[in-house]
């Protein structure tokens, strides 16, 4: 599919690009403070009285984060709702309550209360009719269908002309709402595959509607922003970051859809683990972009027992066999220290073994958890773990990132690993 070729090529470019600039510039551009001080309230601290974000960087960051996890929150409410599983469906509505919320405060801390106000009622908006958007496909309802979709079109309006207005012109008129309506489109197309039992484009989509919404992150706070400002967004080093942060929370999620597929059968499953096998392609040819074939390859064999070893795991778990979660148990904390090492040798031990794979097993740990909460119908725990996961891995991503700014030199090798498609994700059964 040509947006994820482009994708993964922009990944690349990005990364490469950004390993090659020389660290003392990249520390300057990522931590300089402000110079000027104007009344627009994302440029300073404390100007609503909300926890306003300490620097624009911070700012894009904690769109992109909430914004990519509200994509992947209202892919699986919207399940839920063509699925019958009304337990789930109440803890997944509280999570994109909670997620809103917070997009709430962040949009508030960056453009004042009242647009906070405003975006909140437009965002809620949007997620009522795209509940019954769901409710109407899994009822088979083509009028509510369409009444359904023609709310949508005019939230996506609603919401750019907010947000042209709000930005005071530092965003294109037709940019926002555009944003908004692929987005919606996603998310109707993902539950029409998923109730018509199409679980491989279900499953593709739902990666493409993270990926979009996540990258809506950077001009939504640049919206906030003087151009000055909004330039350190573009920043190779916060471009490095955005992209690690993109593939590892995407790893996260696309691991939990796969845990969750266990207990679903075979042909949902297959369709979730191709998307993680997807995006392990992605993260080696990333790698493979600052460390060079022969790395990124080690890198591949590392995370792909790590990924088979958390399935294996959830397998263990749908079968409810305790000698078998065990010693997956066991296998994780191998493979945890295995790619702590790797980690650490490419940044030439800035980062030390040890914290590194605390970090790794505390991402296995919430994993972990999220499946078994899962199993015991525990849904409210479960979606628990996965938004500490979710913003946990964000922060491993950030970590890294600034290890490799500070130790990988100008004249590595340029280019996509060639050792193929990744850790091959299967049942363990």
């Amino acid at each position: 599919m040509r947006s994820r070729t482009v994708l993964i090529a922009l990944v690349a470019f990005v990364l490469a690009t950004a390993a090659a600039c020389d660290s003392n510039k990249a520390n300057r551009s990522s931590s300089a403070a402000p110079t000027q001080t104007t009344a627009h309230p994302a440029e300073h601290e404390g100007a609503t009285g909300a926890a306003a974000p300490g620097s624009p960087t911070e700012l894009g960051a904690q769109f992109e984060q909430l914004l990519g996890q509200h994509a992947l929150l209202a892919v699986r409410q919207m399940r839920g709702v063509v699925a019958g599983q009304r337990d789930f469906r109440e803890a997944a509505d509280a999570a994109l309550q909670e997620n809103t919320d917070a997009l709430s405060r962040l949009v508030a801390s960056a453009y004042g209360d009242a647009n906070g106000d405003r975006f909140k009622q437009l965002w809620q908006r949007s997620i009522t009719d795209l509940d019954a958007y769901a409710d109407a496909v899994a009822n088979n309802d083509a009028a509510a269908e369409q009444a359904a979709r023609t709310a949508l079109v005019a939230d996506s309006d609603a919401y750019g002309s907010w947000l042209a207005e709000a930005a005071d012109g530092r965003v294109e008129a037709g940019d926002a709402p555009n944003d908004l309506r692929v987005h919606v489109e996603h998310l109707m197309k993902q539950v029409e595959a998923y109730a018509a039992s199409k679980y491989d484009q279900a499953y593709e989509i739902e990666r493409q509607a993270y990926e979009q919404l996540f990258m809506v992150g950077a001009p939504l706070a640049k919206g906030s922003l003087t151009p000055k400002l909004a330039a350190r967004l573009d920043a190779p080093p916060e471009k490095l970051r955005s992209a690690f942060a993109m593939l590892l929370g995407e790893h996260m999620e696309l691991i939990i859809d796969a845990q969750r597929a266990t207990f679903g059968g075979s042909p949902e499953f297959k369709a979730a683990a191709a998307q993680v096998n997807a995006n392990t392609t992605a993260l080696t040819k990333a790698m493979g972009a600052i460390v060079g074939p022969q790395k990124a390859s080690e890198f591949q064999s590392a995370w792909g027992n790590h990924v088979e070893g958390l399935l294996a795991y959830s397998t263990a778990a749908a079968d409810k066999d305790e000698a078998a979660k065990a010693a997956a148990e066991q296998n994780l904390d191998g493979f945890a220290a295995r790619l702590a090492l790797y980690f650490s040798d490419i940044v030439r031990n800035v980062l030390p073994v040890e914290p590194l794979t605390k970090a790794i097993s505390a991402h296995d740990t919430h994993l972990v958890g999220q499946v078994d909460a899962y199993a015991a119908r525990d849904y409210g725990k479960a979606q628990e773990m996965e938004r500490d996961g979710y913003q946990q891995m964000l922060g491993v991503a950030g970590t890294l990132v600034g290890a490799i700014q500070r130790t990988v030199k100008p004249g590595l090798p340029v280019g996509g690993s060639q050792t193929g498609g990744g850790g091959t994700a299967r049942p363990a059964r």
